[in-house]
Formats: structure tokens, sequence, C-alpha cells
């Protein structure tokens, strides 16, 4: 059925918005000051290494291109990876509202677990802080359980209702499906889902914007098996904004360091170029007569370059010399500076970007990484808000209303910071003797809620254990004393006193 997408609101006019807007976001575009602002593929690139190629007067292009492979050193990929691989998430704890909290974390977990989000959560991370924000897609599977699939900016645009930050008006993903060749897509609003189909390219899924009237290609397979009600009454994707305090449709990790990474490649091909055309001694002779090819006239070199070779001549007012080596540290230098600046500006630790450390105690590399920790927590703050919000819309789905309206739902990550085991004992020491609970003991220590829950029962069974071995016929106290006395002597007791005689 074809759709009409001059009606506002309507499913076409909503696939033709979120279809426009998300690949416009993938090239290039210019902002309020005209400045070049990064798409989604430019972002892509660099965090992969694969920044364009810096031009250099006086070097062929392909020639350059040849020395990348070799100079080519990402650093962005740092600034990305070392906040990602502190952001673990080890699960949920919901307060009283969830009902009784110790059963609600398990539901929880046991949600997070089935869905592989311990190994998927780092693929939302990682898209969320290199372009600029991820998406989590909440859906009923076929046995009626929450599954959970991470979804990329590439293929997934929403829109905010008016007004709102957090509520969404619409969800669209549009993708090709490999299978058929089709490009497909599907809306979602608040009350309906629509699934359209299109048996043609378009839209194209590269440069700028698509033509509009490339939409129109786009239609519902029928008027019944297109669209369907929403029975979760809201848009079920979550999205993961990184950095919103920047730009409110997010802020990528690595995107105010792209013209530092450039300057890095430029500095580093410069460096290749003064060692291959510079760093060797450049020898000279004068007065000294070159024959020519008889037949093609062209000087021929008389002297080859070899370590092995001495230049010697019969003619006494030849004279030879050579040229001094380019310095090869002012390049040196000017990677290095390059680098201090993306670690200062992304509040990457120095001992990251060094590589070695010589003589530093352990507090100085913990105070090195006070940026770094200080960085991931505030990701935390951003990111956690939106998988509580994935674990309320998973138990919309099960229809538990009470932990789906729990606001009391919080992450539990994994500490950031680097600790040793005996600075962790020693603080649980401690907290117990202040009267912190065991159980939050052993969370603050870096156990995961299923260590805790399995050392939970050997700790009981341990405390069973450790209890003395009862006898199995009890004997009355009175019956241990009387054993004790002689039977043929008297009880010597309260009136009852030995005959003197």
């Amino acid at each position: 059925m074809p759709i009409d997408a001059t009606k506002v609101e309507s499913p076409g006019w909503w696939l033709q918005r979120l279809g426009k807007k998300m690949l416009d976001e993938r090239a290039d575009s210019l902002d309020e000051d005209g400045e070049t602002e990064p798409g989604l593929d430019t972002l892509r690139k660099y965090a992969e290494g694969k920044a364009p190629l810096p031009t250099v007067p006086g070097l062929d292009p392909r020639e350059v291109a040849e020395w990348m492979k070799d100079a080519r050193t990402n650093w962005t990929s740092l600034v990305l990876d070392s906040p990602v691989e502190r952001l673990g998430v080890d699960g949920f704890r919901f307060g009283s509202s969830g009902g009784e909290s110790v059963k609600a974390d398990e539901d929880a977990n046991r949600i997070w677990r089935e869905n592989h989000m311990k190994a998927d959560s780092g693929l939302v991370h990682y898209g969320a802080i290199s372009s600029r924000r991820a998406f989590v897609l909440v859906e009923r599977d076929d046995n009626g359980r929450p599954r959970l699939t991470h979804e990329t900016p590439r293929q997934v645009a929403v829109e905010h209702a008016q007004g709102s930050r957090r509520e969404l008006a619409a969800g669209l993903k549009l993708w090709r499906d490999d299978w058929t060749g089709d490009t497909r897509a599907k809306l979602w609003l608040p009350d309906r889902e629509y699934d359209f189909v299109t048996k043609t390219d378009a839209p194209t899924f590269s440069g700028r914007a698509a033509s509009l009237r490339n939409w129109d290609a786009f239609q519902l397979p029928n008027s019944t098996d297109g669209e369907s009600v929403n029975a979760l009454d809201v848009v079920p994707l979550v999205p993961f904004i990184n950095r919103r305090n920047r730009r409110l449709a997010g802020f990528a990790e690595h995107e105010d360091v792209l013209r530092i990474q450039n300057r890095i490649n430029l500095s580093l091909i410069n460096l290749i170029a003064a060692m291959k055309y510079g760093a060797f001694r450049q020898r000279w002779a004068a007065g000294l007569e070159v024959d020519e090819d008889p037949v093609t006239g062209a000087k021929i070199q008389p002297f080859q370059l070899d370590i092995r070779k001495l230049w010697t001549t019969d003619d006494a007012e030849v004279k030879f010399g050579e040229f001094s080596a380019t310095d090869l540290a002012p390049y040196v230098r000017a990677v290095e500076s390059a680098v201090q600046d993306l670690a200062a500006i992304t509040r990457t630790p120095p001992h990251y970007i060094i590589g070695s450390v010589v003589n530093v105690s352990g507090d100085a590399l913990k105070a090195a990484e006070t940026g770094l920790v200080a960085k991931v927590k505030d990701r935390q703050d951003e990111l956690g808000e939106g998988w509580e919000a994935v674990m309320r819309l998973a138990f919309r789905v099960l229809g538990d209303t009470k932990k789906a309206e729990a606001w009391d739902l919080e992450t539990v990550w994994r500490d950031p910071e680097s600790r040793t085991v005996s600075e962790l004992a020693d603080a649980a020491v401690k907290k117990a003797s202040a009267g912190v609970p065991w159980r939050q003991r052993m969370e603050d220590m870096g156990y995961t809620p299923a260590q805790i829950a399995r050392m939970e029962i050997d700790r009981a069974s341990d405390s069973m254990n450790a209890l003395p071995a009862t006898d199995p016929q009890p004997v009355s106290l009175q019956a241990k004393r009387d054993a004790k006395q002689p039977t043929d002597q008297p009880v010597i007791g309260r009136g009852n006193v030995p005959n003197a005689a």
C-alpha cells in the first residue's frame, strides 16, 4: 500500500523525516559558524585509524598513501578504548518499591544474562562513545521474554516529544535486507508499529541526504500486515547519549581531537620523508669528469653507494665531500607534543601514552588516573540512566508493572579505579566495624551479584559446619553429677548430715 508523506505525523511523514535525519548525519556538514562538523562516517574512519591522508608539498600523493600504511598511529583508538574498558555493568539493584529487593535483583540479572549483555553492553558503550550515541531495542521474543539488541545511529533515528528530552515521539530503523535485497524500515509510535519495504535501492545509503522522491518507493506490504498495535505503549528504543552536556544530540569522545590526530599524521609523514631523503649523509664530488652513454647521452654514475667500497680517482683536482644529515629530533618532538595535547584534552593518563614507566610510585600512578576515573564516573551517570530505562521496559514486556515503574532501580557499575586486593580488604574490615552490612561490603570489594549470591550460600554452609557436634543421647546435668559420686557414700546436701558416730 503506498504511503502518504504529506500529512504531518502520519506514518509516511515520520518515515521521511526520520529517514532523512538518519542519512544526513552520516556525512559531514557545516555548523552555525561555518565550521565543518564531522559526520558518522568520518568519526568511524578516525576510530578505525583511517584518517584522511595529509598533503605534503613536493611528494606524490600515491607515495604518501604508501607511507601512511607504516606511519599511521591510531591514537584516537586509545582515547576511545581507555574509558570503555572501565565501563563494566555488574548488575542491577532495586529498592523497596521493586517488591522483594533480592528477588527483583535476580530477575533483572536474569534478563541481563539471557540477552548476553555482559558482552553486548560493551558494544553499546563503545557505540555511544565513538558515534555520539547508541540504542537498545527492547522487544518480546517468541517465548514472551524480553529481547535486548544493540542498534547503531547509522540505522536508527528517534524524535523526542516536543518540550521533552526523555520521552520519545517516534523511532525508526532503516536497513538493507541482505537475504532478499530489499530495503526495509520499521517505525515505532507510542500506539502503533509499521513495517515498510521497497524493492528498489532507494533511498541511497551513501553521500548526503537521499532525494525526497526516493521515499515514495517505500510502501506498506498491505493494510493489515504492515501495521500492528504497540503493546508496550511507548517507543521501545532507549538512546544512550554520550556527553549530552556538549551537544544534546551527543558528542563523540574523540570528536574534539580529530585535528590533533591530523597533526600527528602530518608530523609522522614528514619524519618518514626526512628519514628517506635526508637522514643519510649525501656525498658530492667537485671537478670530476663524468662519462656519457654513447647511445642515450645520459650521464654515467661513476660511483655507487656501498658500505664496502671506497671512492678514489687519479685526478688530483677532484674533491669529495658530504652534506650533513637531517636532524630527526625536531620531528620526533613535534609528534610527542601533539600526543601530549591529545592526552591532556581527553584526560588520558600519561602512562597510557608513554607506554613505559620507571621509578614511579603507585600513588603517583593513581593520581595520574584521576582525570580518567572522573570522566568514567561521569559517563556511568549518563549511561546508567539508559540501562535502567532498558530494564524498566523489559519488565513492561513481562507485564510486571511494579518493577516497570520502580524509580529506585539503579545500575551496579564495576569500580573504575585501580585498587589492590589489600586496599579492598582493609576497607572492608573498617566498614564492618562501622556497621556496614556484609552484602554491601562484598559489593564494594568488586564481587558481582552472582558471586555474592553464591558466597552467601557458602557462608551459611560454613557456619553450619563450624557448629560443635551434639551428643546423640543427651544426659541431664543431674545425672552427670550423680555419676561422679561413689555409689557407697551418701550424698551430702542440705538436711543430710552424716552421723558422727
